[in-house]
């Protein structure tokens, strides 16, 4: 990871800051995208926003489109290639809506990171071969489908934990289809089920529900790691690509997961609620510098 250039979401805790400090140490270069400063100078002292800097921090918060936009357009300025997006944070059994009016854990967990990658699209593009990874989980096989015509009303579940399972369904069909769009481009995209992590990550989980997360067989934020990182920088997987992943090997998600045409027009319908990321135009430029 000499001199790559890895963008992260949710560094500051849990399995992204094992992760953020494991790629500082291979030597990469690493932008923190954290909702906070003080989340981030508790996780890293001594952070700055410095982008010639080893760690650098960018604000975002995943729940309001323009502050994704403000985050990609920062680390855009910088000029630097990106090698790595980690589409690493978000949330589980919170409830409400995002800023733009979408069920809070899906607005996070899918459209927030879809939002990103679009924003970044023309960059990754530039810095072949380059990666795209999504933190997923295997919650996507306890749901048959996505509820699109419903996702712009508050969470409707007590516990949130059908949001958060649609959610991750939503991560596993766009990884699925990204790579779809970007065969041939330099491009690679991986989803991964990480483990049932011991982390804040489940805060907002009812308290009544926490011991259920345990008798599951938590895990402690550095097993989680594990297939993070190796779908971020093991060579081996340079030439796979929309492929689903669990202790760190390929592992074949529910049928559901697998359907194009649900994939296809889940991308459609969010594409169309996040608005304008790149022009067409300049989509197609940089495809076709790509595959020059």
């Amino acid at each position: 990871m000499k001199d790559r250039v890895v963008l992260i979401t949710g560094a500051s805790s849990g399995i992204g800051l094992v992760a953020t400090r494991e790629l500082l140490r291979r030597g990469a270069q690493v932008f923190a995208a954290c909702r906070s400063r003080e989340r981030a100078e508790r996780a890293f002292p001594g952070i700055r926003s410095d982008p010639r800097d080893a760690l650098c921090f960018v604000p975002l918060e995943l729940s309001d489109f323009e502050s994704i936009r403000r985050c990609a357009a920062t680390f855009l300025a910088t000029g630097r290639p990106l090698h790595v997006l980690i589409n690493n944070a978000g949330l589980a059994g919170a409830r409400g809506l995002t800023r733009q009016g979408f069920e809070m854990t899906f607005g996070v967990n899918h459209l927030g990171h879809f939002l990103l990658t679009q924003l970044l699209l023309e960059r990754l593009l530039a810095s072949p071969p380059a990666r795209v990874v999504n933190v997923a989980s295997r919650a996507h096989r306890r749901v048959s489908g996505i509820p699109l015509d419903a996702l712009r009303r508050s969470t409707p579940s007590w516990s949130g934990a059908r949001e958060y399972n649609v959610s991750k369904l939503a991560n596993v069909l766009f990884s699925a289809e990204l790579g779809r769009r970007l065969a041939g481009r330099g491009v690679s995209t991986y989803a991964l089920h990480p483990g049932v992590v011991d982390t804040a990550f489940w805060r907002a989980v009812p308290r009544l529900l926490r011991p259920l997360l345990h008798l599951r067989g938590m895990i402690s934020p550095e097993a989680g790691a594990r297939t993070l990182l190796h779908c971020a920088t093991a060579p081996e997987l340079e030439h796979e690509s929309g492929l689903y992943y669990a202790d760190c090997k390929v592992t074949a998600p529910t049928e559901v997961a697998q359907n194009r045409e649900l994939a296809s027009l889940l991308w459609q319908r969010s594409s169309a609620w996040v608005g304008p990321a790149l022009s067409p135009e300049r989509l197609e430029q940089a495809w076709d510098r790509a595959g020059a």
